[in-house]
């Protein structure tokens, strides 16, 4: 994910990440990585019917947490992470993401609230690896 504002052309935030969710347990969980030397593992429990997901991580945990480096946890700690997302009707889903940093010279903990609604515009396309997968199948006849 790239953000731009749109008074710039380049990005201010850049985040790259994975969802994964395993059926048997119903544990959802979100990896998120950033250029600036910081990853976030975190963690929810959905059933496939459900229409809401929360997961959220905390600095300090080992299991599902924040790692940043030596810079970022002395000028912009980021202490916690949750995020909950909403899958509505009519396909669309929204989310609203928090995030509390302590950032350096500030006595109070600052919320960073993020949140957008979002509409597919197109069908999925397949990720190389199952693309290559399926046309393999296909030109053996399986």
């Amino acid at each position: 994910m790239h953000i731009n504002t749109r008074e710039e052309e380049i990005a201010f935030h850049d985040q790259t990440g994975y969802w994964l969710w395993e059926p048997a347990t119903g544990l959802i969980m979100q990896t998120v990585a950033i250029p600036r030397a910081q990853v976030v593992l975190a963690a929810g429990h959905a059933k496939p019917d459900d229409t809401k997901l929360v997961l959220t991580a905390e600095r300090g945990k080992t299991d599902y947490g924040i790692c940043s480096t030596t810079f970022l946890d002395l000028a912009f700690r980021t202490d916690a992470y949750r995020i909950e997302v909403d899958f509505y009707d009519d396909g669309s889903w929204g989310y609203v993401s928090d995030t509390t940093l302590m950032v350096r010279g500030r006595d109070e903990p600052f919320l960073h609230r993020d949140h957008n609604r979002l509409k597919k515009i197109a069908e999925p396309d397949l990720n190389p690896w199952a693309r290559i997968i399926r046309d393999k199948k296909a030109k053996s006849g399986a």
